[in-house]
């Protein structure tokens, strides 16, 4: 496509991809923090009832077009992805 509009929404969307990966990539380091405080203090890395609570709450958060379903099952995969990478660098002593 050459198109110059679309080729500019394109880079748009290339930019904004890259701010998502570096703030998924902060997470992820939070994400490994967390883990490493419950291991040491030995809690589970899963927490039920926190998840459904960041899914409410960020349900609620959600404008057009997004929805809450929507929300809920974009932060379920990135959720499950932190839980992924916590307990494969989160090691017992």
């Amino acid at each position: 496509m050459t198109d110059p509009e679309l080729l500019s929404l394109r880079e748009a969307i290339d930019e904004i991809d890259a701010k998502l990966l570096e703030l998924l990539a902060e997470r992820v380091r939070v994400v490994l923090a967390v883990g490493e405080y419950k291991r040491k203090r030995g809690v589970a890395v899963y927490d039920p009832s926190r998840e459904r609570r960041i899914f409410a709450a960020l349900g609620e958060l959600a404008e057009p077009p997004l929805d809450a379903d929507t929300v809920r099952r974009i932060f379920e995969r990135i959720i499950d992805e932190s839980r992924a990478i916590e307990q494969r660098f989160v090691t017992s002593d």
